[in-house]
């Protein structure tokens, strides 16, 4: 990387985190670019050319935030020796790392914004189709090791992620211990039902 590219770099990262700091203490909507532009003495020509607009810079820091989740993860995932320790480990993360993050809240506003909802929706989508591939992993993985039943792996990774999306928003207002208490309670649940006899 030559001095001018380790320069932007440097310049993006900077505006970055003063406008993630603007977003976790004024909210999503609260922040404009004019604070961004305060916060990091940078012009809006610079700030356009890094990021687009705010919105690009908001998906920056929510891509930011995927990514350091799914590297902490991989730093826990050989904790859990089972398929099943893995659920129950991915729920406390799920309540540690997103239901307590600084950007929570204001991702809440972010996305139900409805101005920009072409692109809000597309990063949706794809948030959701790499969560889907990695419950997908999840479950072949405890299939190969005959943990897990025989299954359609891809109806199972919807079936979870719709219960994570469900118990993310009813934990908003929990304290963490409800919350992973709720999370656990899910995961039984989910992995061996409530009926006294199968059908």
């Amino acid at each position: 990387m030559n001095k001018k590219q380790l320069q932007s770099e440097q310049t993006k990262k900077r505006v970055a985190d003063a406008a993630r700091a603007l977003f976790v203490q004024k909210g999503y909507k609260a922040t404009s670019i004019e604070d961004i532009v305060e916060a990091t003495a940078s012009s809006k020509g610079n700030i356009y050319y890094h990021f687009k607009s705010k919105e690009g810079l908001f998906l920056y820091l929510l891509d930011e935030w995927e990514r350091d989740w799914e590297h902490k993860w991989s730093l826990k995932e050989a904790l859990y020796p089972t398929m099943t320790d893995k659920l129950y480990g991915l729920a406390e993360q799920l309540v540690r790392e997103d239901l307590n993050h600084p950007l929570t809240k204001a991702a809440d506003e972010f996305f139900s914004n409805q101005e920009n909802a072409t692109e809000v929706e597309e990063r949706i989508t794809a948030m959701i189709a790499g969560h889907l591939t990695f419950n997908q992993k999840l479950f072949q993985q405890g299939i190969d090791n005959g943990e897990f039943k025989k299954n359609d792996v891809e109806r199972l990774a919807i079936i979870l992620e719709s219960l994570i999306i469900g118990l993310s928003q009813m934990s908003r207002r929990t304290n963490l211990e409800d919350a992973l208490a709720l999370y656990k309670t899910a995961m039984n649940v989910f992995l061996y039902g409530i009926a006294q006899e199968a059908r």
